[in-house]
């Protein structure tokens, strides 16, 4: 949804005005580091790159060869490295979560923005999968019945849940304080008339894997 269609006073991240009783509790993006790394895997593409390199330079015979097979080989990785960079930072630029206390929100895209509302209602769990960066992803389950394409959500999906895809906040910076807020704002709409439903604080993990527990 373009914002030039918007109506007014609409705040940034929201498809339209708050309706009356509802209010922001917590807004942000994702890192363009933890995209860059878990997303679009630079890792795996500087490994990838920096193997062919040295395997074309073994097999060069001379160093003057090896320098000359190298050096291109070098160049377009990092060539590629760049390119995923500014994908990442354009996806952060345009991504923005919100947290009311009554959803969430969930907008994105590149060329077109898009909003997901995620009412509470909606929500069966939520989880949290913590870094050692600090940052994490939220990932939340829908109530059955309920689905969002995977390839329409992309990247703020729990990667290879195809069957039933699981919206997510991802590489959220200070990940702990954003999901103790919304395991509070989930608490709170329950109000006695559900199961409390919370988000479980883990430990920080290591940076590549990460762990995730369900919600309780």
């Amino acid at each position: 949804m373009s914002g030039d269609f918007l109506p007014e006073g609409t705040l940034r991240g929201l498809p339209g005005p708050l309706p009356a009783g509802e209010r922001i509790l917590w807004q942000g993006a994702p890192t363009t580091a933890g995209l860059l790394v878990r997303v679009f895997h630079a890792r795996l593409v500087i490994a990838w790159f920096s193997v062919c390199a040295l395997a074309f330079g073994l097999a060069a015979g001379s160093p003057a060869a090896a320098m000359r097979v190298v050096g291109p080989t070098l160049v377009i990785g990092a060539g590629a490295v760049a390119l995923l960079w500014l994908l990442a930072w354009l996806t952060h630029r345009t991504t923005l979560y919100t947290v009311t206390n009554r959803r969430v929100v969930l907008q994105a895209g590149i060329a077109l923005p898009v909003t997901h509302n995620l009412p509470f209602a909606q929500i069966e769990t939520a989880a949290l999968r913590a870094f050692t960066d600090g940052s994490g992803d939220l990932p939340l389950r829908l109530r059955p019945g309920l689905r969002i394409a995977y390839l329409h959500i992309w990247p703020h999906v729990r990667p290879w849940h195809l069957a039933r895809t699981e919206p997510m906040l991802r590489s959220v910076p200070d990940a702990d304080a954003a999901a103790a807020l919304l395991a509070r704002a989930l608490e709170a709409h329950a109000d006695g008339t559900a199961p409390p439903v919370r988000v479980a604080r883990l430990g920080r993990a290591d940076e590549n894997p990460g762990r995730l527990v369900a919600a309780e």
